[in-house]
């Protein structure tokens, strides 16, 4: 919450290890999938439904019988910890090999299916399951860092949308809780039209600084 209020998702855009991955994997050359809107839209709300169940629900009320409560959103979904630290030891360690199971085998197919649709579709853990980028993006609008368009200086080239990693409809929206803050709308910009950072207040005299 402390990072959310501060910086919003730029966690997501900037500092996160997963995040890189599959910025990486779309970079792979293969047909690219424009997901439809209608679909795309209530796709995106899943994440607040993985926070809401696996992180917060499961965890308080389905407590084990010797008191201690299971991880769920990581023992169940989260790919990140199987590429970085499952397969890794599962490599390393043969005793654990031979115990790998059904649920080991059920992270690694959620892995490959990530695996393979980051690199038809920009970062699609991040805008459908993360967790974490659900609980950043509700400090979007109020965080400290914030992204500023200067409607004055836009000449609604429609660059900025195009580039965007996350679909975000820049010049509708820019402080939409899918922005993560990551740049490439700023960087692509003509007029220099899109700032970003942190700021006093959201008043047209100063907006954020550069």
């Amino acid at each position: 919450m402390l990072f959310g209020i501060v910086l919003g998702r730029l966690v997501c855009g900037l500092l996160c290890p997963f995040g890189l991955v599959q910025d990486l994997l779309h970079k792979i050359p293969v047909p690219k999938w424009n997901v439809p809107k209608k679909i795309d839209k209530p796709a995106r709300y899943l994440k607040y439904g993985v926070l809401l169940v696996l992180v917060i629900l499961l965890p308080a009320f389905a407590v084990t019988a010797t008191g201690v409560t299971p991880p769920y959103f990581c023992k169940y979904l989260c790919p990140a910890g199987t590429l970085e630290g499952g397969i890794p030891l599962m490599i390393a360690d043969p005793a654990l090999r031979k115990l790998a199971g059904a649920l080991f085998n059920w992270k690694v197919l959620v892995l490959v299916a990530i695996v393979v649709a980051s690199m038809c579709i920009h970062r699609p853990f991040c805008r459908y399951l993360c967790p974490l980028g659900a609980c950043y993006s509700l400090f979007n609008r109020f965080s400290f860092y914030q992204m500023h368009l200067d409607k004055s200086k836009c000449i609604d080239c429609k660059k900025c949308e195009r580039s965007c990693p996350m679909a975000v409809e820049v010049t509708k929206d820019l402080h939409s809780g899918e922005c993560i803050r990551c740049g490439k709308c700023k960087s692509v910009c003509p007029t220099g039209a899109i700032s970003s950072g942190f700021a006093c207040g959201h008043c047209t005299k100063c907006g954020p600084s550069s």
